[in-house]
């Protein structure tokens, strides 16, 4: 029997800070999910059910199927569990693998010999099976990663690749580049719908404004990319499926998504990464200074990531901020997302946050400091 043609146990790991948000994604998009273990939200399924959540999630950094796990307190036993698994029906024939290890509070504590056993173990088992003198070595390695914790080895088969923040849109790197995962999460957090206006006012190389573009027309996040399970056993013809499905998904709702940006190089390589990600006619971005933003809607959304002492030390940062809160507050009935590691935020605006929440900008520890603004009000149903 196919391996991948039976239940597997598979895992989506996400950022600190938005398990929750990854959570509602996977039960709206159809997988039962368990609450997150060490940053790991597991599931069951398919290799059809590992294709859409490579797809579909926005919140998620990779998906793995769960291959194995049993208590490791020597190499020995490490050897000989990881010779326990089938790798003969995992891996492809000419198939080359990378292992990686993670290790915490536990007896094995050295993750390159770690990977030095694992790799071993798995290249004898191989061998024996297919009768083979040795393993291939490819540059389109899979990658396999043993992660021990409290001596429970857990063995890990990485089904995205490169990291599902890599969209494919963004061509080149700007500034203090915020992870497009990230930039996500913030919206699926905030108040903002398909039909309000939202705003960045520091857009930089406009990663904001072109996830919101992407799902306020249910643009699906990896339809530009390929994935590392598209080398298992069905796993090309399983992709065009899905690719087509999230084609078929696609919306044409009229977005009003506004990027601003006072240096005009970050607002071109905005305009070019949106055009990438085929969304550039639901987005105005515009070379201007934010101070002059002014808006005849009553009701918007602001999502940005200002600069920040650790990201760009050459601003006055707590004038800009202020400046920034002296902007927002003069819009009617707006509500404000402003992810910032700054420590004076809240100071700086001259009012406490409504709600903050603990994030991370890659290593950078930061907090999402939420402002609402009351909601629009009903219209009131009209006389036939």
């Amino acid at each position: 029997m196919d391996y991948f043609s039976s239940d597997l146990k598979l895992c989506a790991s996400v950022q600190s800070g938005l398990e929750a948000v990854l959570k509602r994604e996977m039960i709206s998009n159809g997988f039962f999910c368990e609450g997150a273990i060490n940053g790991r939200i597991p599931f069951k399924g398919k290799l059809t059910e590992v294709a859409r959540a490579n797809m579909f999630l926005r919140t998620a950094s990779r998906v793995f199927v769960i291959l194995g796990s049993f208590k490791a307190d020597t190499f020995d036993t490490l050897y000989e569990e990881i010779s326990e698994i089938p790798w003969e029906d995992i891996l492809p024939p000419g198939q080359g693998i990378t292992v990686l290890a993670k290790v915490l509070k536990s007896t094995l504590m050295s993750p390159s010999s770690i990977q030095s056993v694992t790799k071993k173990s798995i290249a004898a088992r191989i061998k024996q099976k297919r009768n083979l003198s040795r393993l291939p070595e490819t540059e389109n390695n899979l990658v396999i990663e043993v992660s021990i914790n409290q001596d429970i080895a857990t063995v890990f088969l990485d089904t995205s690749g490169d990291s599902l923040h890599k969209r494919g849109y963004r061509l080149l790197v700007g500034r203090a580049p915020l992870r497009e995962t990230l930039a996500a999460g913030i919206i699926l957090l905030s108040y903002w719908k398909e039909d309000r206006v939202l705003l960045d006012p520091f857009t930089g190389s406009g990663t904001i404004p072109i996830e919101a573009a992407l799902i306020g027309n249910d643009i699906a996040p990896g339809i530009l990319r390929n994935f590392a399970y598209e080398n298992l056993p069905g796993g090309k013809e399983i992709c065009k499926n899905i690719r087509d499905e999230a084609k078929g998904r696609i919306k044409e709702n009229q977005l009003r998504i506004f990027g601003y940006d006072i240096d005009p190089k970050a607002v071109g390589l905005a305009v070019k990464h949106a055009e990438s990600a085929g969304v550039s006619k639901y987005i105005h971005f515009q070379k201007a200074d934010m101070r002059s933003f002014s808006s005849r809607f009553a009701h918007g959304i602001i999502i940005t990531n200002p600069p920040y002492g650790e990201r760009l030390n050459d601003v006055d940062i707590a004038s800009l901020y202020r400046d920034f809160f002296k902007m927002y507050t003069s819009l009617d009935s707006w509500s404000a997302y402003v992810l910032s590691s700054f420590r004076e935020t809240e100071k700086s605006f001259g009012k406490r946050a409504d709600k903050i929440r603990k994030l991370y900008n890659s290593e950078i520890e930061c907090n999402l400091f939420q402002y609402f603004g009351p909601p629009p009000k009903k219209e009131e149903p009209k006389d036939i």
